[in-house]
């Protein structure tokens, strides 16, 4: 080494770690104070920056930045005659999106049991979990004693028929978002190109379901239907899957009109068509 090479200063290193660490925690703490905010305006209704402060055991100014955060994202509101917070919109709209899943994953139960009893195949209920479908209610059949667990498994909604029935009704924009970004090839069969999979959804909103075949694994192949809330908005998809060998192509529509069913039975216990 020259002597005009400088050597690394480990001390430098040290610091800089130390401060990653310590904003790490920073943010960490925030997180938690925000958390307590609501938590607070939760169990009093209201409450003003003081008593928020005196709670958190902080200064009325970080109290009052944690309430900015909050109140820009929607999850408090003032009352600005009296000065007080309350909890916002935004929060009944997180608490309808997780009572959607509570609610569906209870009444799902016996229909996606019987589903699967009749036709002797793994079936599942998926809601639309930002860019992919998540499974929330799995039942198997007698044929699928030796399926993979689906439970709680994140699906690309490209590739699988649920997610294709959760494309096929999302409003115009945020599907059009969602072709936008980068479809993965998982086999030979997936369908990757945004055009041709526009077209494939208008087929699925057109006949009321989607088949899937080999496009998210080799050998395996699925049928969906779509679920409805009291609105008729499409919030779930009801699915069975199994072996392409047992999901033959002359029995997928038969297999489609028992799903169709099952997706019209569970739209009734959610309320629609009531």
């Amino acid at each position: 080494m020259t002597r005009t090479q400088k050597q690394p200063d480990h001390g430098e290193d040290r610091v800089e770690n130390r401060q990653g660490t310590r904003g790490a925690a920073s943010a960490v703490q925030s997180v938690d104070r925000a958390v307590s905010v609501l938590e607070i305006l939760a169990r009093h209704g209201e409450a003003g920056v003081t008593e928020i402060a005196d709670e958190l055991e902080v200064h009325k100014s970080t109290a009052f930045r944690l309430l900015g955060v909050l109140e820009n994202r929607g999850l408090v509101a003032q009352e600005k005659e009296r000065g007080k917070y309350y909890l916002g919109a935004g929060v009944l709209r997180l608490a309808g999106a997780a009572a959607v899943r509570l609610d569906i994953s209870q009444e799902g139960v016996p229909v996606c049991r019987e589903l699967a009893d009749e036709l002797g195949e793994t079936a599942n209920i998926a809601v639309l979990d930002d860019d992919a479908a998540v499974n929330v209610m799995q039942a198997r059949g007698t044929a699928s004693v030796t399926a993979q667990n689906w439970l709680g498994r994140r699906t690309p909604l490209h590739a699988t028929a649920s997610g294709k029935v959760l494309l096929a009704h999302l409003p115009s924009t945020l599907r059009e978002g969602l072709l936008a970004r980068p479809l993965h090839r998982f086999t030979e069969h997936t369908v990757t190109g945004a055009a041709v999979l526009r077209g494939v959804l208008e087929t699925v909103a057109g006949q009321g379901y989607a088949i899937t075949e080999e496009e998210l694994e080799i050998g395996l192949a699925a049928v969906a239907a779509p679920v409805r809330s009291h609105d008729g908005k499409v919030i779930a998809s009801i699915s069975v899957s199994g072996p392409v060998y047992r999901l033959t192509p002359d029995r997928l529509p038969d297999l489609a009109t028992r799903t169709l069913a099952a997706g019209v039975e569970l739209s009734r216990r959610m309320g629609y068509g009531d």
